[in-house]
């Protein structure tokens, strides 16, 4: 189980304080690279997690299991709405 720090939103919310700070323009050189980097670390994080939640929805929304366990594939239809 990760802890707090490893979740997404705390990424996420360390992400746009990062930002913030940046955009203040009252950091220096030297912390505004510094920020940068960690900034570019904690987007990859939070980028790679989106990746995984998004395949499990795939996964989910593209196959069930059927009444024995197995994994079966779900043909889909275009929505034809009544008229």
């Amino acid at each position: 189980m990760p802890n707090n720090a490893d979740t997404f939103e705390d990424n996420l919310s360390q992400l746009e304080t990062l930002v913030s700070q940046m955009e203040s323009g009252k950091l220096s050189l030297e912390s505004s690279l510094e920020a940068f980097e960690k900034g570019v670390k904690l987007a990859k994080k939070c980028q790679q997690v989106l990746t995984k939640a998004e395949q499990k929805v795939r996964i989910l929304t593209e196959t069930h299991l059927t009444d024995t366990g197995e994994i079966e594939a779900i043909s889909t239809e275009p929505f034809k709405p009544d008229k």
